[in-house]
């Protein structure tokens, strides 16, 4: 909790009064929204304690890197040990916190005994897949060097590029997401939109050699599928058409409604894609192309008034 200094002069803000207003608020925001048999304790994870398990995990995948500055090769596998110990019984506590707050919102609640083994197994399976997430994000940063005749090398990639921090976040967190714990995930999908300005919701499906050049305002939706190695630009959206709601008015939930890019597709700076649709293999989409339709593979599209597609050194940016 910050510290603020004492003021020297005499105050009197009637804080008695809006304590008691703020408790009002809080105890009737529990009960219209079901909260109202709360145990007394915090009951949700620390957005904290994630940045800093997100920090190290981060440090863990990519030790000389992004780990210590003292780090020496011959002391890596100590320090990834060593902070992977940690980093799993840090990372245990917030997940446990997560699986019970998901319990509390359903009708199944489950025994805190069962409630912790189940944390201990999605810990201990998170562990397991580092290896493959390294390997995943190894391509990643690959296509990125590959495809930005700027990069002078993979370790500028890795250390500069906002779309490289952005994928590091979301490979992590899409594991969250498979495994049940949504909140959890969306905490650190929503710290790397903090810092790159790429807003990546953790439930996407990114394959291999991902990479997103330059990268502020990309939105990528949750229930969007994007193939090997394709490449955006920044402001790109692939977002939803429209809404589907039930009877009452509330929107339903889960319904795929993003769309569907397939492997080797280029799409370029604020285009905006809509709606399940697909965008077929090979596929160039331009600049500011607003789209709501399918494209068979090896499109190339364009605005109406671009008359032509060739561009000298290639098209784009």
């Amino acid at each position: 909790m910050t510290r603020f200094s004492q003021p020297q002069e005499n105050t009197n803000w009637q804080l008695a009064d809006i304590v008691n207003e703020l408790r009002s608020a809080r105890l009737s925001w529990r009960e219209r929204s079901g909260q109202a048999s709360l145990s007394g304790q915090k009951e949700l994870p620390s957005k904290s304690a994630v940045g800093e398990i997100t920090e190290s995990l981060r440090a863990i995948l990519f030790p000389m890197r992004l780990g210590p500055d003292d780090l020496r090769h011959e002391s890596e596998d100590y320090f990834v040990g060593h902070t992977l110990d940690a980093v799993l019984n840090a990372l245990l506590i917030q997940v446990r916190l997560a699986l019970g707050f998901s319990r509390s919102e359903g009708d199944d609640a489950e025994p805190g005994d069962s409630l912790n083994a189940q944390a201990v197994t999605l810990v201990r399976q998170f562990a397991t897949v580092l290896p493959a997430i390294r390997r995943r994000l190894d391509s990643d940063i690959l296509a990125a060097y590959h495809g930005d005749p700027s990069a002078r090398s993979v370790d500028e990639v890795l250390l500069c590029f906002p779309g490289v921090n952005a994928i590091i976040h979301h490979r992590l967190a899409h594991y969250f997401y498979l495994a049940g714990v949504p909140l959890l995930a969306r905490i650190i999908a929503e710290k790397a939109h903090g810092e790159t300005g790429i807003d990546i919701h953790p439930g996407a499906q990114i394959d291999d050699g991902f990479f997103i050049d330059h990268g502020t305002g990309v939105v990528i939706g949750e229930t969007a599928i994007i193939g090997k190695r394709v490449r955006l630009y920044q402001a790109v959206t692939l977002g939803a058409k429209r809404f589907v709601t039930e009877e009452s008015g509330i929107l339903q939930k889960g319904q795929p409604r993003h769309p569907i890019i397939e492997d080797d597709v280029v799409i370029y700076a604020g285009a905006t894609l809509l709606g399940r649709i697909t965008i077929g293999k090979g596929s160039s989409i331009g600049g500011n192309v607003w789209l709501t339709r399918s494209v068979k593979p090896g499109s190339n599209i364009r605005q109406a008034n671009i008359q032509s597609d060739s561009h000298e050194f290639g098209s784009g940016i």
